[in-house]
């Protein structure tokens, strides 16, 4: 059944919980059963992630821990 695959850089253990459940609920809602969904998180440094020509890193220096 889904795979949701998400890329991300780094978050809080308690957000990762989070958004594995709101997911999960997302396909509940539309039938499927909670067990046949399985959610797959990605980190990525934001060192190694860009837009706009910029790293995310520098774009968003304020958001790093």
């Amino acid at each position: 059944m889904p795979i949701v695959t998400i890329e991300t850089w780094p978050m809080e253990k308690e957000m990762k919980t989070d958004v594995i459940r709101n997911i999960t609920e997302v396909f509940v809602g539309l039938g499927i059963p909670a067990q046949a969904v399985t959610v797959v998180i990605h980190e990525n440094e934001m060192e190694n992630w860009g837009s706009e020509g910029i790293q995310h890193s520098v774009k968003f220096a304020d958001m790093r821990k």
